[in-house]
C-alpha cells in the first residue's frame, strides 16, 4: 500500500499557506433541535470537483421516540452520498431501494432524470435513546448522464478500501486515490474518503486529481503551521504538493475532490441541472403530482405523505 505512489509530499512552508484557494466557513442552519452546517454550495465556491453539497449532519441527540423525519423529496442530476458517524437512517426510494444505513457504510443514489427518496429514523432505532452524526452530499452528474434513470448502491463497512498506517486511518468512499478504488459506479474522476488521523499524523493529499478540499469534522489540522478547527473546509490549488497534519488532539476529515464540471450547475430546491430549462421542467412535474404516470412516483412502503414544492417555485 502506498499512499502516494508518484511522490512523497512535504508539509507545505509558511509561504504554503497560498495553495488553500478558498477557505470555507459553513453556515449553520438549527430544524428544530438538529444542526446542519452547509458547506458547499458557498458564496466563492459552487463545487469542489463534482461536489455540489456538502451537509454537516449533528451530532444530535435523541430522546426515546424522536428521530428524523425527511418526507419524500424530489432531486434530478445529480447523486447523493449518505455516510455516518454515529446512528442510523432508514432510507427508501423510487427505485424500489429500502435500506437502512448505519456508520462507515455508504448509500449512493443516482438521481439521473427523477428520484424520489425519504429517510427517517427506524422504528425500531425509535424504541430508544438515539443520535444521528454524519455528511449528506450531492454529486453533479455530467451532462451526458443527466437523463438517465434513477439508481440505487448500497455497500458496507467491508467493501470500501481502508487504508491504516503511521497513525492514520481512511476509508475510501467513492472514487480512487492512495493506489485504491471503491466499488461505487461513478461517473467523472472523484475521491471522497473518511480520514481519522492520531495526534502529529499526516495525510498527503492525492496529487493526481484536478480539485482537492478537505473538511475539519473533529479536532484540527495544520498547514504551513496554521491550525485550522473543526467546521472549516479548505479547498487547495491544483497541481501543488499537500500534506496535512492532525493537531494536538488528532483529526477527523473528510477528503474530496476531482474532476471539475464543464461549467457550473443551476441549483433550485432539491434539483441540480445544466439548463434552466432542465429545473423548470422538473418543476412543474412535480408539482402536477402525478405518482403513478408521472415523471416522479412515491417510494415504496412510504407514500402516505410528500414534501411539496415551496410557494415561490411554483
Amino acid at each position: 500500500m502506498s499512499w502516494n505512489p508518484t511522490q512523497n509530499p512535504d508539509c507545505p512552508d509558511r509561504e504554503g499557506l497560498e495553495s488553500i484557494e478558498t477557505l470555507i466557513i459553513p453556515r449553520a442552519r438549527d430544524l428544530g433541535g438538529f444542526e446542519v452546517r452547509r458547506a458547499l454550495p458557498a458564496p466563492r465556491r459552487q463545487m469542489v470537483g463534482p461536489f455540489i453539497f456538502f451537509d454537516q449532519m449533528g451530532p444530535a441527540e435523541f430522546l426515546t421516540g424522536g428521530g428524523i423525519d425527511v418526507r419524500p423529496h424530489p432531486h434530478i442530476g445529480l447523486a447523493t452520498v449518505t455516510y455516518l458517524y454515529q446512528g442510523a437512517f432508514h432510507h427508501r426510494d423510487s427505485t424500489g431501494a429500502d435500506q437502512m444505513v448505519y456508520p462507515g457504510e455508504v448509500n449512493w443514489m443516482i438521481a439521473g432524470s427523477g428520484v424520489t427518496h425519504s429517510e427517517r429514523t427506524s422504528e425500531e432505532m425509535r424504541q430508544r435513546p438515539g443520535s444521528l452524526f454524519g455528511i449528506q452530499t450531492w454529486v453533479a452528474l455530467p451532462e451526458a448522464e443527466e437523463d438517465r434513470a434513477a439508481a440505487f448502491e448500497h455497500h458496507g463497512q467491508e467493501a470500501l478500501p481502508f487504508l491504516d498506517e503511521g497513525g492514520k486511518q481512511v476509508r475510501l468512499i467513492l472514487g480512487s486515490a492512495w493506489g485504491e478504488r471503491a466499488p461505487v459506479k461513478t461517473f467523472t474522476e472523484t475521491f471522497y474518503a473518511d480520514a481519522v488521523l492520531a495526534a502529529g499524523a499526516s495525510l498527503p493529499l492525492p496529487d493526481d486529481h484536478e480539485d482537492r478540499g478537505v473538511y475539519v469534522v473533529e479536532g484540527s489540522i495544520l498547514v504551513a503551521g496554521e491550525s485550522f478547527e473543526a467546521g472549516r473546509m479548505m479547498v487547495f490549488r491544483p497541481g501543488d504538493r499537500i500534506s496535512l497534519k492532525a493537531g494536538e488532539a488528532g483529526a477527523r476529515l473528510m477528503v474530496l475532490g476531482g474532476e471539475t464540471m464543464n461549467g457550473p450547475r443551476y441549483i433550485s430546491w432539491n434539483f441540480v441541472a445544466s439548463s434552466q430549462e432542465r429545473i423548470d421542467a422538473a418543476k412543474e412535474a412535480w408539482a402536477q403530482g402525478d405518482w403513478e404516470h408521472g415523471r416522479f412516483q412515491l417510494p415504496p412502503g412510504d407514500q402516505d405523505e410528500f414534501i411539496p414544492l415551496p410557494d415561490q417555485l411554483r
